[in-house]
């Protein structure tokens, strides 16, 4: 008697392939419920900080970070703050001990949630201490006066504004700060109170991919999501 083949019926592999497909979508659909976490982390991160900062000044009239460490002692009522900046009104971008001793006059204030120790150190050893918050991918933000931040016509220049803003931090992959651009600003990376940063002058180490990888180009002003960079900084100006 001949020996009878037997294999997969037509509904068999219909209902394997089905599978298959349930199992692929609820990968890609836990991505994006991920991703979109870290979008809302980033933007929410960025509104605590802005709220923390205008509600420092508001309550205070000083400029935190910047405020002396006597006055700051004196001013919040912590006896044991001793970080503090020159009194000139603003958050110089080349004074770190300014840009960390900020986070020790907002959270001791009770405007924002952490302990910062307020060292002056230097950008590049920033990560290794406990002198900033860190955004969803653990890159270190700065919030200050700078001209780290990308226009239309290319980087910054020595004649370009001065603005306050906060540098998002390194490590966004370029998907994540598209979205994010789109969530809170206009999707453009060289344009609106989102862009990138335009050197790496005022971020923290002093590591980020550069413009060019993470943007499409600057005529289409667009983010290169294809390249998937994964090392974007931003910057959120004030």
């Amino acid at each position: 008697m001949p020996r009878r083949q037997y294999g997969f019926t037509l509904v068999e592999i219909a209902i394997v392939l089905v599978v298959i497909g349930l199992l692929l979508g609820g990968i890609l659909k836990g991505q994006e419920l991920v991703n979109g976490a870290r979008v809302r982390n980033l933007a929410d991160m960025n509104a605590g900080i802005q709220a923390a900062y205008y509600g420092f000044v508001d309550r205070y009239r000083q400029v935190p970070g910047d405020m002396a460490a006597a006055a700051a002692a004196s001013t919040i009522g912590d006896a044991t703050i001793t970080a503090g900046g020159n009194g000139n009104g603003r958050i110089d971008a080349a004074n770190w001990r300014e840009a960390s001793a900020l986070w020790v006059h907002l959270t001791r204030a009770g405007l924002l949630q952490g302990s910062y120790d307020g060292g002056a150190r230097s950008a590049r050893r920033y990560r290794a201490t406990a002198m900033a918050p860190q955004n969803a991918f653990n890159g270190y933000v700065v919030l200050g006066q700078t001209r780290d931040y990308s226009t239309p016509g290319g980087a910054p220049t020595a004649t370009q504004a001065v603005r306050l803003g906060l540098v998002l931090g390194d490590n966004i992959p370029v998907d994540i700060a598209r979205e994010l651009d789109l969530k809170i600003d206009d999707q453009r990376p060289l344009t609106g109170a989102l862009r990138f940063t335009g050197t790496t002058t005022f971020s923290h180490r002093g590591v980020s991919e550069a413009t060019t990888l993470c943007m499409a180009s600057a005529t289409t002003n667009e983010y290169d999501v294809a390249g998937d960079a994964q090392q974007c900084n931003l910057v959120y100006i004030y």
